[in-house]
C-alpha cells in the first residue's frame, strides 16, 4: 500500500533583525510552484510580522502569545493539527520563529508528538545570521548560539555591511560552532528557494549528539502534584508568591507512574495553549481547563475544587508549590501529595528583555518623528535589539514600513492606505526599555 508522503517542514530562525521576514518575502514571491503554509511566532502580545509580509496566496498563521520554544508548543501542535484537515491546500510548511527562540524545542515537536510525527517531517533548520551584529549578540544571548548550533543551513546575511576580511573571520567562527552546516552568504537575504527548502537535511542522530537532552521536552509548567481524593469539596490555598497569577490545569484520573505523568503533561501542553479562564479567590476551579488563579490580593488566598467521586487528580502548576506554600485541604485537614514531579526547563529567557507595542490612530509629523528616533537610537540603540512596524505619515498616501536593528534603521513607502483607517503600529524588542516614556514620546510626534 502507498502511504501518503509526509509534509516537509522548514524551521526559519535567527536572532532579532537577522532578516527572517525579508527571506520569507523572497520565498513567497518566487515562482517555485509550491503551496506553502506559513506559521509565524511573535515575541510579545502584538504581532506585526504578518502585516509586513507581502500579499501572497499562501496562508499565514500567527501565534503571538509567547515564545514558540516554550509556552506555545501546544499552540504549534494545534495549528499543525488544523493544517492536517486541509492537507489538499498546501504541500509545504514554513515555521518562522521569534528571534528569541531556541530552535531545538521547536524541532522536538516533530518527534515528540505522535500525530504530528505521522503527518509531517522536519526538512531542515535554516538560521539567518546578521553579519553586522552577531559578534555582540553571541556575547549576550544563549539563543543566538543555539540557533547557530542547530542549523542545517547558515545564511550569513547583510554581508554588504561588513568588509571581506571580517566576513572571512566570522564565517570561520560559524564553522567552528557548527561544522555540519552549510554557510551561504547573502545581502538582504537574497538566496534562492532551493538553498533553503527541500533540503532533507535534518538528522536526529546529529541533533542528539549536539544536545543529548534533545528529546526531553520543555513544558509551560514547573510542577505537578498528584492527590488521591474522596468525594467532597476541597480548598486549594496559596500564600503570597513571586507572581500575581498562577496558571493551572487540574487533570482528573491521573496516574502516578512516569509514563502517566508524561501523558498528563503532554495533554496539558495543549490545554496551556488555550486562553486561560481567570479564577478569583473563593471561586471554584474547573477540571480539565487552563485557568489563571488571581493572587494579587495580600495574604493567603483560597480556591475550591469539587469532586463528585473517588478519584486521583493531578495539579499541573506554572510555579513550584513551595513558592506559594500551596496546600490542598478538606475540612481543615491537609491532603498529602501522593506523587510530585518538577519539570525543569532547558532554557530561560532573559527577564530584562521584553517587547513594547505602540498602537495609535492619527498621522505622524515626519520632523518630530525623525528627532525622536534619532534621540532614542542614539541613547538606547545598543539595548534595542529589534524594531519594526508601519506609520501613517502626514501628507503621504502610502503607509511607511520600517525595520531596524540596534542603531541601524531602514524604511520605505509601502501600499496605499486607500479606504483603510490610518493608524500606527510599532514594536520594539530590547533590554530594560521604558514603555511609558517611549509611548508618550511617540504620541508627541502625532499631529
Amino acid at each position: 500500500m502507498n502511504t501518503p508522503r509526509k509534509v516537509p517542514v522548514t524551521i526559519l530562525t535567527g536572532f532579532l533583525g537577522s532578516g527572517k521576514t525579508t527571506l520569507l518575502n523572497r520565498i513567497l514571491s518566487e515562482e517555485h510552484g509550491k503551496r506553502i503554509a506559513v506559521i509565524e511566532n511573535e515575541y510579545g502580545e502584538v504581532g506585526i510580522d504578518q502585516a509586513l509580509v507581502i500579499n501572497a496566496d499562501e496562508e499565514i498563521f500567527e501565534m503571538s502569545n509567547g515564545c514558540i520554544c516554550c509556552t506555545v508548543r501546544g499552540d504549534l501542535i494545534r495549528v499543525l493539527g488544523n493544517l492536517m484537515k486541509r492537507r489538499d491546500k498546501f504541500d509545504y510548511v514554513l515555521v518562522e520563529t521569534t528571534g528569541l527562540a531556541d530552535p531545538g524545542p521547536v524541532a522536538q515537536t516533530f518527534f515528540m508528538d505522535d500525530e504530528i510525527r505521522a503527518e509531517f517531517s522536519l526538512d531542515g533548520i535554516v538560521t539567518l545570521v546578521d553579519a553586522a551584529h552577531i559578534e555582540q549578540q553571541l556575547g549576550r544571548s544563549d539563543e543566538s548560539t543555539e540557533q547557530i548550533a542547530f542549523a542545517d543551513i547558515l545564511v550569513l546575511n547583510k554581508t554588504d555591511l561588513v568588509n571581506g576580511e571580517a566576513l572571512d573571520r566570522l564565517e570561520a567562527r560559524l564553522r567552528d560552532m557548527n561544522r555540519m552546516a552549510r554557510v551561504v552568504r547573502s545581502e538582504r537575504a537574497n538566496v534562492s528557494v532551493d538553498t533553503v527548502l527541500n533540503l532533507d537535511a535534518f538528522d536526529l542522530d546529529q541533533a542528539l549528539e549536539r544536545r543529548p537532552t534533545f528529546l526531553e521536552p520543555e513544558y509551560p509548567f514547573e510542577w505537578t502534584g498528584v492527590y488521591s481524593l474522596d468525594m467532597g469539596r476541597y480548598e486549594l490555598s496559596l500564600a503570597d508568591g513571586p507572581d500575581p497569577e498562577m496558571s493551572l490545569v487540574v487533570v482528573s484520573d491521573q496516574g502516578t507512574d512516569d509514563a502517566a505523568l508524561r501523558e498528563g503533561a503532554e495533554w496539558c501542553v495543549r490545554r496551556y495553549a488555550e486562553p486561560a479562564e481567570l479564577i478569583h479567590p473563593e471561586e471554584e476551579i474547573p477540571v480539565g481547563k487552563h485557568v489563571n488563579l488571581r493572587l494579587d490580593s495580600p495574604g493567603r488566598k483560597s480556591f475550591f475544587l469539587e469532586v463528585d467521586t473517588q478519584v486521583r487528580v493531578g495539579l499541573y502548576a506554572q510555579h513550584l508549590a513551595e513558592e506559594f506554600d500551596l496546600q490542598l485541604t478538606n475540612k481543615g485537614t491537609v491532603v498529602p501529595v501522593e506523587v510530585e514531579r518538577t519539570w525543569v526547563a532547558q532554557h530561560e529567557h532573559d527577564d530584562e528583555v521584553g517587547s513594547i507595542a505602540i498602537e495609535m490612530d492619527g498621522d505622524v509629523d515626519i520632523v518630530r518623528l525623525n528627532a525622536w528616533l534619532g534621540k532614542l537610537l542614539g541613547e538606547r540603540g545598543v539595548d534595542i535589539f529589534r524594531m519594526k512596524g508601519f506609520i501613517s505619515l502626514a501628507g503621504e498616501s502610502r503607509r511607511f514600513v520600517f525595520q531596524g536593528v540596534h542603531m541601524l534603521f531602514d524604511g520605505q513607502p509601502d501600499r496605499e492606505w486607500g479606504d483603510a483607517p490610518r493608524h500606527n503600529q510599532l514594536v520594539f524588542i530590547g533590554r530594560n526599555l521604558d514603555e511609558q516614556s517611549m509611548r508618550q514620546e511617540f504620541e508627541a510626534c502625532l499631529i
